[in-house]
């Protein structure tokens, strides 16, 4: 009982402490995520907050939850016409700029740390796509006023640039495997990723819109309705091995652009939830990075 009344404690600690910064980081024109990273590892093992954190798991688990609720907000808020302004562009943006971005990086990465070019291209193939959590925090939160053409389609992409990371990822790891030439089956995957999100995104939409409008309930069930129908059909294409993060941002994007109803109690909701969900996030992100990984390795030897 003392364990979990210490970790709540601290959690809301954590959490006011990010909500109070974020005011001074407005003021002063910090990054509001490196904010909330700087923060997380203060908290942490190397900080002065000393909280041993190294559960890559429960990391991993947060990490995929908060961003799939962050791009269901970002959804919400985009408008038809904006999509269909910059989806092409986006499109090419997340496929071969992703491609582009990766190879380049791959190259300096295996020029400064003295690895073959294989292993620099998974590199840069891992941290090749752009992160939608940040992507949607600068543009919406940040006062940042940009074209709308250009906006929109940094936010498509953002959303739509995780099959195109995972095709390279499991393409690279599969010639450094076995050093066999990459099969069909690999560029086969990556259109089934593109296509099931696409798919399963609108049709999810779709019926998301029609059991909202047709169910009666509170009026503050509806937001609660429509997150855990959003994260159903993540959960859904994710298993049958489609990109879930492009289906609940596609899904966003149907629910938002129909009449429903309590349509704006869900959007308002919904900003606190991504607001949640990038603080949470980044939080825990913040607690796992450590400068001594070597210092912990050597400490579970000797126990």
């Amino acid at each position: 009982m003392h364990d979990a009344n210490q970790l709540i404690f601290i959690g809301a600690l954590l959490f006011v402490a990010a909500v109070l910064l974020s005011a001074w980081a407005y003021r002063v024109g910090a990054p509001l995520l490196l904010v909330f990273l700087v923060l997380g590892m203060l908290a942490g093992e190397d900080g002065p907050g000393g909280i041993r954190f190294d559960d890559y798991r429960a990391t991993y688990i947060v990490g995929n939850l908060a961003l799939a609720v962050v791009l269901f907000d970002g959804g919400l808020r985009t408008r038809y016409s904006s999509f269909a302004l910059g989806f092409r562009p986006a499109l090419s943006v997340a496929t071969l700029g992703v491609a582009v971005t990766a190879g380049i990086t791959g190259l300096i990465a295996a020029w400064a740390l003295g690895l073959s070019l294989l292993q620099g291209l998974l590199v840069g193939a891992i941290v090749g796509s752009t992160d939608a959590a940040a992507v949607f925090s600068v543009l919406r939160n940040q006062g940042i006023a940009l074209n709308r053409r250009v906006a929109t389609v940094l936010e498509i992409e953002s959303g739509s640039n995780d099959p195109m990371a995972i095709f390279l990822t499991v393409a690279l790891i599969a010639l450094l495997a076995s050093g066999a030439p990459v099969s069909w089956q690999v560029g086969a995957f990556f259109v089934q990723q593109m296509g099931l999100g696409l798919l399963a995104g609108y049709a999810g939409g779709r019926v998301l819109v029609w059991t909202i409008n047709r169910i009666r309930l509170a009026e503050g069930l509806f937001p609660l309705l429509a997150l855990a129908g959003g994260l159903t059909i993540f959960g859904t294409t994710a298993l049958a091995d489609g990109s879930g993060f492009l289906a609940i941002y596609v899904a966003g994007i149907v629910l938002g652009n129909r009449k429903v109803h309590a349509a704006q109690d869900i959007l308002n909701v919904h900003d606190g939830l991504a607001w949640l969900a990038q603080i949470l996030m980044f939080l825990v992100l913040g607690l796992l990075a450590r400068r001594h990984p070597a210092r912990r390795r050597d400490l579970a030897c000797a126990n």
